[in-house]
């Protein structure tokens, strides 16, 4: 990813998202071309020169201080995820080149991650990259995306799924939210990782097969993803209602641990013991792993 671009290209959009009047303040100059607060307004909310902040959009964040990107993210109204993002493009663009990490995260796990994901048994868990592929997963995580699997491609991948698979269409009941969703993670983790050239790959691919991917991407949104609920119509137990808490594994970088429990006595915790039946009498680990990357 281009530094220099991402960090133009983010700020202005989220300064143009913004009007004088959501700011509280008096507009600067007679007739507006855009909704947005203009680069003066916003230096005057931070706090910084006219001239500082055009360079800051211009995608030079060489040397900005911390004070600087907070002042910046006060005045833009970024939300804890857009302010994260833009330190870690601060952070790529203070990065020397011999300092850059260039070893991807691998698309296994080791054994001791797999023995706990299996230990998992009352609720779909996996473990995923930064670049939306599932590494690994206990039986009810296999069985819970076995749509997914249906495709030989390996590794399993979320963002493929979503944009290039007619069935995510009906796996997700709310298809725009799960999509926006998924652009959303992946620009956070493209923002952490501006030099994966995985990320690189997976970014350009569904820019070039999917509009849809395309015109999310452009819109420069980032989220946190750490805990929540999901929907999704499974073509075997239909709908489920799952809670989902998300943890970064720390001694495993750039994967994450993602556990979906249902609420206890709910039909979804219902339909989770079907699947897992299901699961079981149809082999979904085995048929998951077939053609699995290591």
């Amino acid at each position: 990813m281009d530094n220099r671009a991402e960090t133009r290209e983010f700020l202005a959009s989220r300064r143009g998202r913004i009007t004088p009047e959501q700011a509280g303040i008096e507009p600067i100059g007679g007739r507006r071309r855009v909704t947005g607060l203009r680069r003066e307004e916003v230096a005057r909310l931070a706090g910084v020169s006219v001239d500082y902040y055009t360079r800051l959009e211009r995608g030079n964040l060489t040397g900005v201080s911390d004070s600087v990107l907070d002042a910046i993210s006060r005045a833009l109204e970024l939300d804890r995820a857009e302010h994260d993002h833009l330190y870690d493009l601060a952070r790529a663009a203070n990065t020397s080149i011999r300092k850059r990490p260039t070893t991807a995260a691998p698309s296994s796990v080791r054994p001791v991650m797999q023995n706990l994901l299996d230990a998992i048994t009352g609720a779909p868990a996996f473990i995923g990259n930064n670049r939306m592929d599932i590494v690994a997963a206990n039986l009810l995580g296999y069985a819970l995306y076995s749509e997914m699997y249906r495709s030989p491609a390996r590794p399993a991948n979320h963002s493929r799924f979503i944009f290039l698979d007619p069935r995510a269409y009906d796996f997700y009941p709310d298809w725009d939210r799960a999509a926006n969703v998924n652009v959303a993670i992946l620009r956070r983790d493209a923002g952490r990782n501006p030099h994966d050239k995985g990320i690189a790959a997976l970014v350009g691919e569904l820019s070039m097969r999917s509009d849809e991917f395309r015109t999310r991407w452009a819109a420069h949104n980032v989220r946190r993803h750490y805990s929540g609920t999901k929907s999704f119509q499974h073509p075997v137990v239909g709908l489920l209602e799952l809670n989902y808490q998300a943890m970064e594994l720390e001694d495993d970088p750039g994967h994450t641990l993602t556990v979906y429990p249902a609420v206890p006595g709910s039909p979804s915790d219902e339909s989770l013991r079907l699947l897992a039946s299901w699961a079981a009498t149809e082999n979904v680990v085995e048929s998951a792993r077939a053609n699995a990357v290591g």
